[in-house]
């Protein structure tokens, strides 16, 4: 029996410290698959961290960026204008 394939471990959240259950050995079980995110979202959150996040973290980070690129996007609108 293979037992990385089935490996779940409790890790602290690198941005907050939270404790989590990892389940990189079956991510369709883990819990940031709660979180959806766009590709964009994604390379977001892997320029800023190389490790696992908790959902909540993933959660706040998704605002981040959608909130930086609206404002990004207001900044060229007035620009423009």
């Amino acid at each position: 029996m293979n037992t990385q394939t089935n490996k779940h471990e409790t890790v602290g959240c690198p941005r907050c410290g939270a404790p989590f259950e990892c389940k990189v050995g079956c991510i369709n079980l883990c819990q940031c698959t709660a979180v959806a995110l766009t590709d964009e979202q994604r390379q977001y959150i892997r320029s800023k961290f190389s490790h696992c996040l908790c959902a909540n973290c993933l959660l706040e980070l998704r605002t981040e960026y959608n909130q930086t690129v609206h404002l990004e996007r207001m900044a060229k609108f007035r620009n423009a204008h």
